[in-house]
């Protein structure tokens, strides 16, 4: 990996008035979600760059979309709508314009849950297969208590039950707790969370696990240690496997690889922080203090930090170095989010198809790798740039 020249953003969206809040690529890169700080959502098609959907989700600023199978979920601070995926047939808008135009389809809302109205924290969302749980549980969410903020709930959607509430409240019941602060929420509020499972040596079923960030800096690693019960209150059974605090501000972002092998956070200090998620590791000090977001790319090689003064850094997620310096929003980048990588069999190119066919499906498979090679940013300047990046693989 090296230094190499930024470039300039291969398409902008205009397609919001307010100042965008979350930016999302569907992990099979044809969709691009974004939230604004008015609550209205677009869906944009990759191919076109076409508006798919816009509508007004919520009356408060975005905190998160996620995508799962056919439906989405948007995300503000006391409210979780999920919508049945809009018909992307009926698309009426011009390459990159204003998807505030008739003729757009509008999601239609299956259901909605109320969360913590003090809280600035994401959701995290875990797919799940049913007989894990229940017979009606096929994702679980993680969330905010409803009451205290420096605590987590995990749901089970769609039959919206709590199983897990106020994870937290027992920190001190840990394998290994550390800078530990006293007194009632030492911690403050969550800022950030991460639901995921992982393979057990000694247990034939995958376990349960939460990562934290907090107000104070600080960021915990927790597990289910009680997986023969499906349901816990009041934080019961849930260890801290480490805790640390690499930042002395509050972290503004935390994003973990796709593999959950590690995490990197940000905030208004200069470090960003490498976490392994079986040990806690050490910082990394940079020169550019106020970072409001982060982004992993889905090989775990390369992320994308935004920073207040609207500019991308781009860092070996391996060694932290800096790769390049991205520049095109004139206030503070807010969003951030990667393609999924595309990766094409080179010997499907040669299989005995005619000649016509051969050339339609290399300009396909052309199409795609490009679009895996995306990075999508959004900023307070109402716009969302599409960058194409190189692999950053040593030649």
């Amino acid at each position: 990996m090296c230094n190499v020249k930024a470039p300039a953003p291969i398409h902008l969206l205009r397609s919001h008035a307010s100042s965008i809040a979350v930016v999302l690529i569907s992990r099979d890169n044809e969709r691009v979600y974004s939230g604004d700080a008015s609550g209205y959502a677009v869906s944009t098609s990759t191919r076109t760059l076409r508006a798919i959907a816009s509508w007004r989700a919520h009356e408060d600023s975005f905190l998160g979309i996620e995508e799962w199978e056919n439906i989405m979920i948007t995300f503000v601070n006391n409210k979780l709508h999920v919508w049945k995926r809009p018909d992307e047939t009926s698309i009426t808008s011009g390459i990159g314009s204003s998807a505030a135009l008739p003729g757009l389809s509008t999601p239609v809302l299956w259901f909605s849950m109320d969360v913590n109205a003090l809280n600035y924290c994401r959701s995290s969302l875990l797919p799940v297969s049913t007989s894990k749980v229940d017979s009606t549980c096929t994702a679980l969410i993680a969330l905010p208590n409803l009451i205290e903020s420096s605590e987590a709930d995990v749901w089970s959607i769609p039959s919206c039950e709590r199983l897990h509430a106020a994870i937290g409240k027992h920190a001190k019941t840990s394998i290994f707790y550390g800078d530990g602060r006293a007194g009632e929420n030492p911690t403050g509020i969550i800022m950030s969370l991460h639901l995921f499972e992982t393979a057990s040596s000694s247990k034939s079923t995958p376990e349960l696990r939460i990562l934290i960030s907090y107000e104070n800096g600080n960021v915990a690693l927790r597990r289910y240690a009680n997986p023969e019960k499906s349901m816990s209150v009041e934080g019961k059974g849930w260890e801290v496997i480490w805790e640390t605090a690499l930042h002395r501000e509050a972290i503004m972002a935390m994003q973990v690889s796709s593999n959950n092998q590690f995490a990197l956070t940000v905030s208004a200090d200069h470090i960003i922080g490498r976490y392994d998620l079986i040990m806690a590791l050490p910082y990394h000090r940079t020169k550019h203090p106020g970072n409001a977001c982060i982004a992993i790319r889905d090989d775990a090689r390369v992320c994308a930090v935004g920073g207040w003064d609207g500019k991308i850094r781009l860092y070996s997620t391996s060694s932290l170095k800096p790769l390049g310096t991205l520049k095109y929003h004139k206030d503070g980048c807010q969003a951030l989010s990667f393609a999924t990588m595309i990766r094409i069999d080179p010997s499907s190119r040669y299989k005995e198809q005619d000649e016509d066919a051969d050339e339609d499906e290399d300009m396909l498979d052309e199409e795609k790798l490009q679009r895996g090679r995306w990075l999508m940013s959004g900023g307070k300047d109402k716009r969302i740039a599409i960058w194409e990046l190189i692999s950053f693989e040593k030649s």
